[in-house]
């Protein structure tokens, strides 16, 4: 059986979003990009953009600035995705310029579109008609929007109403957020409207959220990822996560990988072995001393460990039977018995 595109090696697919927590820095990029590729995640994630095809000048200058500041060329994109795929890891971009999806796609198995583009319809549209599967953020969204952008995507091509091709992340877009406001319940929910993957985008200070929502159920787990966050000023590294912090937390969901176990409910060998399922359960047992030829009552019987004789769920069946022999108080009683 094929594994699912959106399973991770540990159990949920782990995104390390280095984002733009390079700073147009395209050296420290490079050093983040290989911590991130030694913390055993299943994809390093990038945004792609230009300040001047993201943000208006003259509506929004100081944004504007601020991600002019932080851009990468595009053959240092390139670089970096060649770099991640050429280790055996996952490349995943959130790409906010149209123009930018054509040269980047032959290195993405994956999209993103952040919560900011939840509604950007004419870029969600492009990403769709390439017909990868996408992971859409939900941060700023109502529920309804996120209903209507997953129709709008499913529109375009039918092959989005199969989990295996969309995916949605709960997401809060704060930077950090309180851990009141991260809501994981909203996993449950997003899976019972839509009946997609669903994962979670953290942007809480350490991992404890991250592993709460693979334990809710998430599928996929996104943080953002750096290599100190001392002395750091831009508001992304104070929810990054270390390479460190990630073992943990890989460390972490192999427990609650143990914990959650098999789905199948059945008597485990533990319980067999050590004769609990016997032992634990009760039978039907003569409260008193009962002569041959009795009328078996209420009054006269009491249910008790061990289950030995007949089960404690044939108690009705066993009231008005009448005894063939005599049988001693807590004595067990046998259907050969009885008559």
């Amino acid at each position: 059986m094929n594994k699912s595109v959106f399973a991770g090696n540990q159990g949920p697919l782990l995104i390390a979003e280095i984002g733009g927590n390079h700073e147009g820095n395209f050296e420290y990029a490079k050093e983040l990009t290989k911590l991130a590729i030694s913390s055993k995640v299943d994809y390093v994630k990038f945004q792609l953009y230009t300040g001047d095809t993201l943000v208006s000048r003259i509506e929004g200058p100081s944004r504007n600035s601020h991600f002019k500041r932080f851009e990468l060329k595009k053959e240092q994109h390139i670089e970096l995705a060649e770099t991640i795929i050429d280790a055996g890891i996952g490349y995943m971009a959130s790409v906010w310029d149209e123009e930018m999806i054509d040269w980047i796609d032959r290195y993405l198995p994956i999209y993103k579109i952040g919560s900011g583009d939840l509604t950007a319809y004419p870029i969600i549209a492009k990403i769709a008609k390439k017909g990868k599967p996408i992971i859409i953020s939900g941060g700023l969204a109502t529920e309804q929007e996120i209903i209507d952008t997953v129709k709008y995507i499913q529109g375009i091509d039918k092959r989005y109403t199969n989990p295996e091709f969309l995916a949605i992340l709960q997401c809060t877009s704060m930077y950090p957020i309180s851990e009141k406001d991260a809501n994981l319940s909203v996993i449950q929910r997003l899976r019972e409207l839509t009946g997609l993957t669903i994962g979670y985008s953290d942007h809480t200070e350490g991992n404890y959220a991250l592993e709460i929502a693979y334990a809710l159920g998430a599928e996929i787990l996104e943080f953002h990822f750096t290599d100190n966050r001392a002395g750091k000023e831009f508001r992304d590294h104070k929810v990054s996560l270390t390479a460190d912090e990630v073992n943990d937390l890989i460390n972490r969901i192999k427990r609650i990988n143990e914990l959650k176990g098999n789905s199948i409910k059945k008597p485990l060998d533990v319980e067999i072995e050590n004769g609990h399922v016997e032992s634990f359960r009760r039978a039907v047992y003569p409260r008193c001393n009962i002569k041959a030829d009795s009328l078996l009552t209420e009054e006269n019987l009491i249910c008790l460990r061990p289950n030995h004789g007949i089960d404690a769920r044939e108690y009705e069946n066993v009231i008005g039977k009448k005894t063939i022999v005599d049988i001693s108080e807590h004595q067990s009683i046998l259907w050969e018995n009885l008559k």
